[in-house]
């Protein structure tokens, strides 16, 4: 009898023995494999949820910084032209829009 390799790649862990042994008898050869699927999801379904919310809340952040410097320089805007105007009178009342240095 000469000596053939199984066909393919077979499990390393079935005895050429056996594999012979149904070769000449013609039995098969039932392989069990053991398999597991994974309890949970993996971490790259995760990571898109968490990259967007992140870009979300970076964004977020970067309206908050522009609407604040916005008000910034509104207010240094309306304490430029209310120090440059005086005071404003209309029928006997006056209103300083903002206090000179000076008294």
């Amino acid at each position: 009898m000469t000596h053939r390799d199984p066909p393919g790649i077979i499990v390393p862990h079935i005895p050429a023995d056996t594999y012979r042994r149904a070769e000449t008898t013609g039995a098969p050869v039932v392989i069990v494999v053991h398999h597991t699927d994974p309890t949970g999801r993996p971490l790259r379904h995760y990571l898109f949820p968490i990259a967007v919310a992140g870009a979300g809340i970076i964004g977020i952040f970067g309206l908050v910084a522009a609407f604040f410097a916005l008000l910034d320089f509104a207010a240094h805007t309306a304490a430029a032209i209310g120090a440059a105007a005086g005071p404003i009178g209309i029928g006997g009342i006056g209103l300083r829009l903002a206090r000179s240095k000076h008294t």
